[in-house]
């Protein structure tokens, strides 16, 4: 097991934290988080009792620490004041650091994370408290913060933050996670990886559009901005064309926590097992390392297979 600041922060065994996307399931969560990883579920759409109720199931069957991830422009407060006691890291995304959200955070005995595109916003997480920052690259699927491929920014970033920064983009193999470590992050950030994770609430059409991608496949878009405009975002370049040749104002309806809701063409919502319509004209997030999406496989394996394949790399180096 590589031990990291992260890890003795956080108390995972493995500096390695899932990303936290709306398809993560209580089911991959309890999986990554009993392979030793930090698991972390997504807080858009869904109603406090629906979070607390993963979160407080999935610590108690994993016996280790699990995380909450908000995004800034649908911040609900009264649920970020209602979870943070529950977790161990609460993460914020695509808003300028406050102090104050991270006054909250830190008042119910968590860690504070934000997730930063660029070395200026790192410097602003920093002052605002965070005990973590997250460097995202241009590589990540999903929302995408910043201009900078990751090896960049994390060069800036180590160069003049002093708190352990994670790294996130393109990360989905031992050599990615590997490459990271030894530029001097203190765990990576994975997400697409895990789309196609057994446990993974991904629809079946989203997980089989992942596993015949290649990276060249994925793009920066901003298509995706009914409801979140001027986002951009990394997705299948396919769902892009499909999306804008259909022919209709709904894609179809998608379901959280129990709540039923529509989904507009062009939309940011991703497809999850609940989901009905044409998936293939929804957003298909995925990030560059899609690469090494080549079969469905238990969350379990993906995370052990990162993390000894890691060590090996990094020990033939050192060595």
């Amino acid at each position: 097991m590589l031990s990291t600041p992260f890890t003795r922060l956080t108390g995972c065994r493995v500096p390695l934290q899932l990303a936290g996307m709306p398809v993560v399931t209580l089911e991959l969560a309890i999986a990554v988080g009993k392979a030793g990883a930090l698991p972390m579920v997504s807080a858009l759409r869904a109603p406090a009792s629906f979070l607390i109720d993963i979160l407080e199931t999935a610590a108690a069957a994993t016996g280790g620490p699990v995380g909450v991830n908000f995004l800034i422009p649908f911040l609900d407060r009264k649920v970020l004041d209602a979870v943070a006691a529950h977790v161990k890291v609460v993460e914020f995304f695509y808003g300028n650091p406050d102090s104050g959200l991270v006054d909250v955070v830190h008042a119910a005995g968590a860690l504070a994370c934000w997730q930063v595109g660029s070395l200026d916003e790192a410097v602003a997480a920093e002052r605002a408290g965070c005990d973590l920052v997250v460097a995202q690259g241009i590589e990540a699927g999903g929302h995408v913060r910043g201009r900078l491929g990751l090896f960049p920014l994390l060069a800036q970033v180590l160069e003049v933050v002093r708190v352990p920064v994670i790294a996130a983009g393109g990360i989905g193999s031992a050599r990615s996670m590997a490459a990271a470590l030894a530029a001097g992050a203190v765990a990576v950030r994975v997400g697409t990886r895990f789309l196609a994770a057994r446990e993974s609430g991904a629809h079946p059409a989203y997980v089989d559009a992942l596993i015949r991608a290649r990276a060249e496949d994925t793009v920066l878009t901003e298509a995706f901005s009914v409801g979140w405009p001027n986002a951009p975002h990394r997705v299948l370049r396919s769902c892009v064309e499909r999306a804008e040749s259909f022919k209709g104002e709904l894609v179809g309806r998608g379901s959280i926590g129990g709540k039923i809701y529509p989904i507009p063409r062009l939309a940011p919502p991703t497809p999850n097992r609940e989901t009905e319509g044409d998936v293939d004209a929804m957003a298909l997030y995925a990030g560059q390392s899609v690469d090494a999406v080549r079969r469905i496989q238990p969350a379990a394996e993906i995370v052990r297979e990162l993390d000894e394949g890691a060590e090996r790399l990094l020990r033939t180096c050192a060595s």
